[in-house]
């Protein structure tokens, strides 16, 4: 049986604009691992594509080709197949941590996987509410048999471009 991973703008973002590409290493090493977002996430990335632009120094074509590649593993969830009861615990979970992460929180209740995202905020703030289902850089990639050689893993790179 697969395992289902929801990852959040933040992380998304957080490999467009760092050098360090965990998130390429763990799809590639974790073909048995499903990766899913809201369908909601392609306006964000829509939405701040020219300062992500401008952070990864990338010109048009390579951003594009790093876009793709990091896409093509990422299932896209419709957000109104999501069940009320998910959406109705995310909101509870979520309404006084961050509002705008509920659509990642019910789809990861949905799915019944991990959330991935690079927000300690959110995750402290979901783990005092009981909410404890988080995957990691070090996690996922120390799970598809990979070592993160960087001393230091760059979480939160959504701060860049902005909410």
């Amino acid at each position: 049986m697969s395992q289902s991973v929801v990852i959040d703008a933040n992380r998304i973002f957080s490999e467009l604009i760092a050098a360090n590409h965990h998130l390429r290493r763990v799809f590639a090493s974790q073909p048995e691992t499903e990766f899913h977002c809201p369908k909601y996430v392609l306006v964000e990335l829509f939405k701040h594509k020219e300062r992500i632009a401008e952070a990864t120094g990338l010109n048009e074509p390579e951003l594009l080709a790093l876009l793709h590649t990091l896409l093509e593993r990422i299932h896209f969830f419709d957000e109104d197949a999501i069940s009320i009861g998910s959406w109705t615990e995310a909101w509870r979970l979520c309404r006084e941590v961050d509002e705008n992460d509920v659509a990642y929180v019910a789809l990861t209740l949905e799915l019944g996987g991990d959330l991935w995202t690079g927000d300690r905020e959110l995750e402290t703030g979901l783990s005092k509410k009981g909410f404890t289902k988080f995957g990691s850089s070090r996690v996922l990639v120390a799970r598809g048999g990979l070592e993160i050689k960087s001393a230091t893993v760059k979480e939160d790179a959504y701060a860049v471009v902005g909410e």
